[in-house]
């Protein structure tokens, strides 16, 4: 059950990415520019955020094998329509509904929770993680290749037909479960907006990751421009081939949940944050094409992925640890505000590049990883060789301020040294 419930999580996130090394193709098929062509895959992560605000919730309500069936079903309908789509404002609107429906990794999530037990639980969501991973690294090489080859539309095709094999296998093997909230849908829904604002580390662990995987969407929509342009002149196989050095990170991600369960997640944040922050420039690096740029390029996507996946699982303990008993909502607000920040990145880094080049991709990189680092810093406890006291007397005769920092969150954290750490 874990392994198909792991495959199945690999497919829905694989859906996610794998346009993203055919945007050239799809532009050279419906006699288009690239820039224009990338709104496919803007239109993907854009429905994803929606599917993940509007339909994630329900997971608390519905039973979750008709539900998970429902929802692969509409993704296989979905990409076999967008491989026949005959123009780009029909592809665009495919790809919308492909990311509204291909939620079911976050569905999965809380379904493979109550279906172990406590002392397993940890281990299968690690697994489910590296299956949402391997399908993100996979797709890329798998419709770089397809495409390559056979044309843009075999890997629409032949992923719907996965989809709905998958949706075949589980309405046969899922067992049967019933919704635990009896709760009317408008306020599942809203609840997610009051866990943002009365919940201080959601809002942060938000900003973090929502920061860098725009960073992170930014430079894999655009990888499939440069190498297949002049600094390059590659085929679109180059850009999944140059994924699978991200396989790196199936293996780190457990490293990293047992570094949180060490030593909180702060930590593991702020090497994220600067691993971030370095990718970029070393990715600067690849705009002088040639082999030292493709192997700046390689280590450079290799540490921005690290720190991402990285960052995930330090930011999910975070928030996971704020409210148990709420902690589907909790994931709907965090994913919702991380898929924005990625469809913001892929938009903003189609516009720098067409601008600026490559060179401005990763000065948005870099730019991003600057802000998050700092709302971070500014969130670290005080040192505990100062006293509360002492630190609030200091902000009142600067500021006319009861908080030594200037937020009630911030008063907080240094009032108990251990807050904003997931132990």
């Amino acid at each position: 059950m874990v392994l198909i419930l792991s495959v199945t999580c690999a497919v829905a996130v694989g859906n996610l990415y794998f346009p993203q090394a055919i945007v050239p193709l799809i532009a050279a098929g419906l006699h288009t520019s690239p820039d224009a062509a990338s709104m496919v895959v803007t239109a993907t992560q854009v429905g994803y955020t929606a599917g993940i605000f509007l339909l994630v919730p329900l997971a608390d309500r519905l039973a979750h094998r008709p539900f998970l069936v429902t929802l692969l079903a509409l993704t296989g309908l979905g990409l076999l329509a967008a491989g026949c789509a005959p123009t780009l404002a029909l592809l665009v609107a495919a790809s919308g509904l492909i990311g509204v429906t291909t939620v079911a990794a976050q569905v999965i999530a809380p379904l493979a929770a109550g279906l172990v037990a406590a002392d397993r639980r940890g281990a299968v969501m690690g697994t489910l993680l590296s299956g949402s991973i391997g399908g993100m690294l996979l797709a890329r090489t798998f419709s770089g290749t397809l495409g390559e080859w056979l044309g843009w539309r075999v890997p629409y095709l032949v992923a719907g037909m996965v989809v709905l094999l998958l949706a075949a296998v589980l309405s046969c093997t899922v067992p049967a479960t019933a919704g635990a909230s009896r709760e009317p849908y408008r306020t599942l829904l809203s609840e997610p907006l009051r866990l943002l604002r009365a919940e201080p580390e959601l809002r942060r662990s938000c900003i973090y990751q929502a920061s860098v995987f725009a960073g992170f969407s930014a430079v894999w929509t655009c990888l499939a421009l440069l190498l297949t342009g002049p600094a390059y002149g590659l085929g679109s196989p180059a850009v999944g081939m140059l994924a699978l050095v991200g396989a790196a990170t199936m293996l780190c991600t457990p490293l990293a949940g047992r570094l949180v369960d060490r030593r909180g997640s702060d930590l593991v944040n702020l090497v994220c944050l600067l691993g971030v922050l370095l990718s970029a420039v070393v990715l600067a690096a690849g705009a002088s094409g040639g082999v030292a740029g493709l192997t700046a390029l390689t280590i450079g996507t290799l540490l921005l992925d690290l720190a991402m996946q990285s960052g995930m699982v330090a930011n999910q303990a975070r928030v996971f640890a704020v409210r148990p008993d709420a902690r589907g909502r909790l994931n709907t607000a965090y994913m919702t505000c991380v898929y924005l920040g990625g469809s913001a990145g892929s938009w903003l880094g189609v516009r720098l590049y067409g601008r600026a080049g490559w060179w401005g991709v990763c000065v948005l990189v870099a730019l991003l990883a600057v802000l998050a680092l700092a709302r971070h810093l500014a969130a670290l406890p005080a040192p505990r060789g100062i006293s509360t006291a002492k630190v609030a007397a200091g902000s009142r005769r600067r500021a006319g301020s009861s908080s030594a920092y200037g937020s009630p969150e911030d008063s907080t954290a240094i009032a108990s040294p251990s807050a904003g750490t997931s132990g």
